[in-house]
């Protein structure tokens, strides 16, 4: 480098507003601050404060070993006087999601095949479900953009999920499944003798499987003028009728009791 040149690099260097670099940086590299724990040194003398005993105490199972959780020394345990705390549904359903998204990207992987009926088995053979709970339950994560036509069988299907297959110029189904229905489903190959599927019992499900709006399969059981949501609701007229009959009943007992000889 000749006597110009050095010159102008001065010159370059004194007037630069930026701060001139370093030429090896690996030297200004450093730990941010709380980036690491400060490590406890122990039995390192009384001014430590974790001197002599290391902070364990004098003396006793605690300081000789470890302490299980929920040992009471010796008295009767928290769960066993306290009891259980909260509430468990014992009648709540375990239903595997299925979002639309996911549906939608294991046929467009060609994975599953959109021209025939999709029930468990299709959905268990692609790995699209890794196993089935107490049924499966369609959702609508990714409806404004599926637009495949499907015919799909599930155990329950949100309002949403199934107005964007419909959209799409397809069909949702829901069926009620018990164990032995799911299992018989999704795994046909076990069960060389084909048992007709169960149907619902309790009047949850019958209420839930009759309503048009679910698309249940037992709608066609449902008569003219019956309300769908619930199973002890009678048409006007049936139950004019029947507190007619109660009221002549009624009366006809009153005269019983009226009668004098």
């Amino acid at each position: 480098m000749d006597m110009v040149d050095m010159v102008d690099v001065v010159s370059r260097c004194a007037f630069s507003t930026q701060p001139p670099r370093a030429g090896n940086i690996l030297g200004l590299l450093h730990d941010f601050k709380d980036a690491y724990k400060k490590l406890i040194r122990r039995g390192r003398g009384p001014s430590s404060g974790k001197g002599k005993t290391s902070g364990r105490g004098h003396k006793g199972q605690g300081q000789h070993g470890g302490v299980p959780a929920g040992v009471n020394g010796g008295q009767t345990k928290d769960e066993v006087v306290a009891g259980p705390y909260g509430f468990k549904n014992q009648f709540s359903e375990k239903m595997s999601p299925l979002n639309l998204d996911h549906l939608q990207r294991w046929i467009e992987t060609e994975r599953i095949d959109p021209t025939k009926p999709i029930t468990f088995k299709e959905l268990c053979e692609s790995r699209c479900l890794h196993g089935i709970k107490d049924g499966v339950k369609l959702l609508a994560r990714g409806a404004s953009t599926f637009n495949i036509p499907i015919n799909i069988t599930v155990s329950r299907a949100s309002a949403a999920a199934i107005a964007a297959v419909e959209a799409a110029g397809g069909t949702v189904t829901t069926r009620f499944f018990n164990r032995e229905g799911i299992l018989q489903t999704a795994y046909p190959h076990h069960f060389p003798v084909k048992l007709r599927l169960a149907d619902a019992t309790r009047r949850k499900d019958l209420e839930y499987y009759r309503n048009p709006a679910h698309r249940g399969y037992l709608v066609s059981t449902l008569n003219p003028g019956d309300n769908p949501e619930s199973l002890f609701f009678k048409k006007p007229e049936e139950a004019e009728k029947a507190r007619n009959l109660k009221r002549r009943g009624q009366a006809k007992k009153q005269k019983a009791t009226d009668r004098m000889w």
